[in-house]
């Protein structure tokens, strides 16, 4: 992990991840693939999982007074069994298998919120059962490769929370789950010191991009705010089919 490719990769890939504790976790998804571009996505996943952990202590500032417990209370204990079960399986189920089923997932999902747009009014309520099952998607593919993002999105954008409520509450889901999958990537070895020196180095750009995520947030207006989440949701789930078909192949 040298060279000018390496660190013009991974600084963008931290710059990623702090907007997306900003309040967009669509955009801290990208993080990884940029990452893999000079290393192997594995090795990304390690190195980057302390720059989110980092920058999720400044997003959790930002957002302290914007979220939604209910839906906290209902994801959460789910991601945590899909944590465990893929610290279980994870040198069982192929992760290109996964990258394939979270990629269709948010393709599905996205293209109908697009094409039933301006058909429904209203927003749903906060379902346990389906909110557990989504919370399990959720820990499982943010622990296989911090693609937690679409599952994420599936169960909460058809709440209608407030756009800074959805942001707060997404950044400190993702708080709460980078923070329990850092056992199981260090028993796993994906915490090397090797790593955690460079992850320090790659928190000094994350950190103020995490308050231009912040902005973000609140300049835009919220049509225009959920509309980038759902064709990025689109974009991003359709580039994680791609890779999971050719990792497959």
């Amino acid at each position: 992990m040298e060279g000018w490719a390496f660190w013009v990769a991974a600084v963008v890939a931290a710059m990623l991840v702090g907007m997306g504790k900003g309040g967009i976790p669509l955009v801290g998804m990208l993080g990884v693939p940029v990452a893999a571009l000079v290393i192997s996505p594995v090795t990304a996943a390690g190195l980057l999982l302390p720059v989110y952990v980092v920058s999720d202590l400044f997003g959790l500032y930002a957002y302290r007074r914007a979220y939604d417990a209910r839906v906290l209370a209902i994801l959460l204990p789910g991601a945590v069994v899909g944590i465990a079960l893929g610290w279980a399986t994870a040198r069982l189920v192929p992760e290109a298998a996964v990258t394939l089923l979270v990629g269709a997932i948010g393709v599905v999902f996205a293209l109908n919120l697009l094409i039933r747009k301006g058909r429904e009014t209203g927003a749903k309520r906060a379902e346990v059962a389906p909110g557990l099952f989504w919370g399990a998607v959720t820990g499982f593919t943010s622990f296989v490769s911090h693609s937690g993002a679409p599952p994420y999105q599936v169960y909460t954008l058809p709440l209608g929370m407030e756009k800074a409520v959805f942001a707060g509450t997404a950044t400190i889901a993702f708080a709460v789950i980078n923070a329990v999958k850092l056992i199981p990537y260090w028993q796993l070895g994906q915490l090397s010191l090797d790593n955690l020196e460079i992850a320090a180095i790659l928190s000094v750009p994350a950190v103020p991009a995490v308050f231009a995520g912040v902005w973000l947030v609140r300049v835009l207006p919220s049509a225009a705010f959920f509309g980038i989440v759902t064709w990025s949701l689109l974009v991003i789930s359709a580039k994680l089919v791609w890779d999971g078909v050719s990792g497959l192949i």
